[in-house]
């Protein structure tokens, strides 16, 4: 089946189709190991002529396993073009580096990943790249931070842990008219859930180690992209200026791991989301939960924004319970359920941000966050739904 064919494809058919492997009619692809590959003298010259993707060089500066994986992701994502990293943070700092210089600002939502956030607030202040932070859910907010230096507005499609959702549509028209690159994660939600360059984002940032890896058990990142403002060859430019540069590439191995993930991403989210919608109508209305976040529920604030970006509400949701010492003996009392750090596996998972992602965080700003210390984040797994409702509540009633 040839691209365009299969760019017509509905997401599941995108999502499972590989081609055969051209050498050994295999449909599954092979993992190619190799970190060396042998020249000839017609190679040579292709790779001088710059022909460099045409050619597997070195493994640092590329692998087929790797191509096997940015073509899946470019399919799902809706992408023009795609570069796997060796982790969702070396997608982050990638695209960022390759794209800004010293004297540059940055836009970005107050509430993000705390690597995210600590990365733009300690680190690229460093290369005197300057970050304001704000409500990217208050449009007039995200104005008045704009600058003439401003280079790119980031922000995630569902805030890490706050489940805010805010309105694309806006934020790429204020951005795009003054030629600022709109930078997503989409991490929380997978491609699965919403694809933000369908809604005119620049480019997609994904810890495909989460839902597209799905089992735990594999790290790696994605750069998707989709711009007019941006040069058609930008991530093969960033791929040889910063990544291979900077030493972040994906393994081989990790590459078919996440290649194999994107074949079953729709089922698995598709029974998460529903779990998800479940266990927080069910948090809703439990006497010892607080606060429940999850934007398929009326209650949440951006409801019907995610109702109109979003055909499912995700996977993910925070509960608050009050403190954080309840909230450890909710999660030590799990059994079914997981306590752990990350997110987006086969099973569910759970933590408490303020005391582990956002630890390092001062209190004052994780507060401004909308992070409390009794706030729980659940990864609703694939388990039987009423078997994580029954272990939730078992936690609770011993808190």
């Amino acid at each position: 089946m040839d691209k365009d064919k299969r760019q017509n494809l509905k997401f599941d058919s995108k999502a499972v189709y590989c081609p055969p492997d051209e050498a050994t009619k295999s449909i599954s692809p092979p993992i190619i190991m190799s970190s060396s590959f042998q020249y000839d003298a017609e190679i040579f010259q292709r790779i001088i002529d710059g022909a460099r993707k045409d050619v597997n060089i070195y493994g640092r500066c590329g692998n087929p396993s790797e191509y096997q994986f940015e073509e899946q992701m470019m399919m799902i994502e809706g992408a023009d073009a795609c570069l796997a990293t060796a982790s969702g943070m070396a997608a982050i700092s990638v695209a960022l580096l390759g794209l800004l210089k010293s004297g540059d600002h940055i836009v970005c939502d107050w509430t993000t990943y705390s690597s995210t956030h600590e990365m733009l607030d300690h680190r690229l202040t460093d290369y005197n790249i300057e970050t304001t932070f704000v409500d990217t859910s208050n449009a007039d907010a995200v104005c008045a931070a704009l600058r003439d230096n401003t280079k790119v507005l980031y922000f995630e499609t569902i805030a890490n842990p706050s489940m805010k959702v805010a309105e694309v549509a806006p934020l790429v028209e204020m951005a795009h008219e003054r030629g600022i690159v709109v930078m997503c994660d989409n991490t929380f939600a997978s491609p699965y859930v919403m694809r933000p360059l369908d809604h005119g984002v620049d480019i997609v940032l994904e810890s495909a180690t989460k839902f597209i890896g799905g089992h735990s058990d594999v790290i790696g990142g994605a750069i998707s992209m989709k711009s007019d403002l941006l040069p058609k060859d930008f991530l093969e430019q960033i791929r040889w200026n910063t990544m291979v540069k900077l030493g972040a590439p994906i393994a081989p191995f990790n590459a078919w791991m996440l290649s194999r993930g994107i074949q079953t991403l729709s089922v698995r989210v598709e029974r998460a989301c529903q779990s998800a919608a479940k266990l927080a109508k069910h948090f809703e209305g439990h006497p010892l939960v607080t606060k429940v976040w999850y934007p398929g529920l009326a209650s949440h604030p951006q409801h019907e924004i995610a109702k109109k970006q979003m055909p499912k509400f995700g996977a993910m949701l925070t509960f608050d319970v009050g403190d954080g010492n309840r909230a450890l003996k909710v999660l030590d009392n799990l059994e079914l359920c997981c306590f752990s750090a990350s997110l987006g596996g086969v099973r569910t998972t759970t933590q408490i941000p303020a005391l582990m992602a956002f630890l390092d965080i001062p209190e004052e700003e994780r507060l401004e966050m909308g992070i409390s210390n009794g706030m729980i984040r659940v990864s609703v797994g694939i388990e039987d739904v009423d078997d994580i409702i029954v272990d939730f509540d078992n936690a609770l009633a011993l808190m």
